[in-house]
């Protein structure tokens, strides 16, 4: 995503505390992990790397 479609959505999320337990990562590098999947209709567990595991 670019920097300003990310300008326009990151107030619109919650803060980046997590309600669960588990790792947390940054909103944008999730977003952008779900674009991925999506836009390629890869598997979740076949995701690159770059969005974490």
């Amino acid at each position: 995503m670019t920097d300003a479609q990310w300008a326009r959505i990151e107030p619109l999320l919650p803060d980046r505390m997590p309600k669960r337990s588990g790792h947390w990562r940054d909103h944008r590098e999730v977003i952008d992990a779900i674009a991925f999947k999506f836009q390629t209709g890869t598997q979740w567990v076949h995701l690159p790397e770059k969005y974490g595991n």
